[in-house]
């Protein structure tokens, strides 16, 4: 490699950061709005001009070389750097900004409503929220901080246990009309229009066959009815009295104290699963990040209530 060697722009580290993060050139296509042959002959230049090779090719995809890896740490930390500086640039005495990804859920049902307690708190500090379903793209490198559901396992990334999950089925309360303050047992559910959400929308939350089967019930239940690309569009049809729906304890929280939906057992069913904290190496020491780790962690913790009597732990 020539001792002056430089980077015309910064397309091509962006792009292998990119496709570094994701391990795939495709995924990378994706997210930059470019082609993959396009992202291919990228880092096929960039391989040239460093002369070593970044990525091996193997038979389902692509892997970093030792090389490789230790140009993603780099390029993660120098691309982060030159977007603070040029953010610090722009803004001049305006306020800070810290990026937050999550999931739409999560934002809408839980972040949202609590961030005004954020802002009164850290009057300087904007947040700008940032959400995907796919949990890769949240950790893209100018993410400052992540709010993902799974089960903890993220390699090389600070994570923070938020809460637990619970599931349980909700619905309209008219539906609990004429019952006596009686709730459903689990098998009466399924004589119940479902609400579902549509395959490879969040994969790891529970389905209406893994609920069911939680407390013993085989027999599936039907796939009739409306289904969803979007959690929140469900809420929202279980709300209007189309059908019932799987609620998230701390999720569905709000919406059952204000009467717009309400709990249709007394049983739920609990997971190793849950929202997890994540916090990207290179960002752990700055102020701003500092302070709404602090605050979001002390919120998730006023936030817990003993689980419910009849809750039920499934490990899957």
């Amino acid at each position: 490699m020539p001792d002056d060697f430089r980077l015309s722009s910064l397309d091509l580290l962006t792009v292998f950061e990119s496709a570094a993060r994701q391990l795939s050139f495709t995924a990378a296509a994706n997210e930059l709005g470019a082609t993959q042959p396009a992202v291919s002959q990228q880092i096929k230049r960039l391989e040239k001009e460093l002369g070593v090779r970044l990525f091996d090719r193997i038979y389902r995809g692509i892997e970093l070389t030792e090389a490789g890896q230790l140009l993603l740490e780099h390029a993660q930390e120098g691309l982060e750097s030159f977007r603070r500086g040029i953010n610090e640039v722009r803004a001049g005495s305006q306020h800070e900004v810290i990026n937050i990804a999550t999931d739409f859920a999560f934002a809408a049902y839980w972040l949202v409503p609590r961030l005004p307690r954020f802002q009164q708190l850290y009057p300087d500090i904007d947040v700008s929220l940032v959400t995907s379903e796919r949990n890769k793209s949240m950790l893209r490198a100018d993410i400052d901080i992540a709010v993902i559901f799974g089960d903890g396992r993220f390699r090389h990334l600070e994570s923070h246990l938020l809460f637990s999950e619970e599931a349980y089925p909700l619905g309209s309360p008219r539906l609990l009309e004429g019952r006596n303050g009686k709730l459903f047992t689990p098998a009466e559910l399924a004589s119940l229009p479902m609400l579902h959400l549509q395959p490879g929308v969040h994969t790891d939350w529970y389905t209406w066959n893994s609920l069911l089967a939680a407390w013993g019930i085989r027999e599936a239940p039907s796939v009739a009815g409306l289904s969803f690309d979007n959690y929140t569009l469900l809420v929202q049809a279980a709300i209007a009295g189309r059908g019932i729906a799987i609620g998230w304890r701390y999720l569905t929280d709000t919406l059952l104290e204000q009467g717009l939906l309400a709990r249709l057992t007394a049983e739920s069913v609990s997971s190793h699963f849950g929202y997890h904290l994540i916090l990207p190496e290179r960002k752990r020491r700055i102020r701003l990040i500092e302070a709404f780790v602090q605050w979001i962690r002390q919120e998730a913790a006023s936030a817990q209530s003993p689980a419910s009597s009849g809750s039920i732990t499934l490990t899957y």
